[in-house]
């Protein structure tokens, strides 16, 4: 065998393989990311645990989840949240009913919408009611007051950016004495508009930064993958949504902490290269 012909079969064979990682290995090789939400500053202040599950993009319930559930389940959170994209197609329910079911039922819940719940058409009121049955509370534009020994932790929870009407008014208005407070948007760009006076059109209201919005703790995002398919920190494509934002954390100075995900699902190819699967756990003292 020749030395061009031996390279080319080499080549050929380094390729095969990272196509299969790409496609068959590294989709499934889901990580739990652990993750301090924000320092100790009191004594009396108690460690609060929960998860984040993000992207799903379910079109089966496979081994994969069931090693998830069962992992959540071994950690015992306070609450779980789902960050959008469970699902992106109208007959996805059942497979996230399918999903649901294996996570403990008392556990308490609290999900949003992603794009593709809006552009794959997915009932909502179905949604909602398939989130209901499982112990889950859907905020669309809308917040909830979550209680954990003794001390009160408000979610926000804002319909998607580009696929949604997210109204950031509504969804921060109301109530704001909480011991902490957490907000969910699924585009990790959302943060950028609600910190930097977007127009009215984009957030219906208000047209200037709320200052509900610029206390908040936490701000938890998915929709990127962690771009999905990432070659030693270049990311060739992300989603529009994803603005200056791939993955993990960014704790600019004087702006509200974001975190974001790689979620555990695909879109649009089913492939995921050095941007493995995550469940994200977090522990907030409040």
């Amino acid at each position: 065998m020749n030395r061009r012909r031996f390279l080319a079969l080499a080549g050929g064979s380094a390729a095969a393989a990272l196509a299969a990682d790409a496609s068959i290995v590294e989709p499934r090789r889901v990580e739990f990311t652990h993750h301090a939400a924000n320092a100790r500053t009191s004594p009396d202040q108690r460690a609060v645990r929960f998860v984040q599950l993000t992207d799903l993009h379910l079109h089966e319930v496979g081994g994969m989840h069931r090693r998830i559930a069962a992992e959540v389940g071994r950690l015992a959170p306070d609450f779980i949240l789902l960050t959008g994209d469970s699902v992106d197609r109208a007959d996805g329910l059942r497979d996230l009913a399918a999903f649901l079911a294996l996570l403990d039922r008392a556990a308490p819940k609290y999900a949003i919408l992603g794009n593709w719940e809006h552009w794959g058409r997915v009932d909502l009121d179905a949604l909602a009611a398939v989130y209901r049955a499982a112990g889950c509370r859907l905020l669309v534009n809308d917040f909830a007051v979550h209680r954990a020994g003794g001390r009160s932790i408000r979610l926000t929870g804002l319909d998607d950016l580009i696929g949604g009407t997210p109204d950031a008014g509504k969804a921060l208005g109301g109530p704001s004495q909480a011991d902490a407070h957490l907000v969910l948007a699924h585009c990790p760009e959302h943060r950028d508009l609600l910190l930097h006076a977007a127009a009215p059109s984009v957030l219906k209201r208000p047209a200037s930064p709320s200052a509900s919005f610029q206390g908040a703790t936490l701000m938890l995002s998915g929709h990127t993958h962690g771009g999905q398919v990432n070659v030693f920190g270049w990311t060739p494509v992300l989603p529009r949504g994803s603005g200056r934002y791939v993955r993990g954390w960014f704790r600019d100075a004087g702006q509200v902490p974001l975190y974001v995900s790689r979620g555990i699902g695909t879109s649009v190819a089913p492939v995921r290269f050095g941007a493995r699967p995550e469940v994200a756990v977090f522990t907030m003292w409040v």
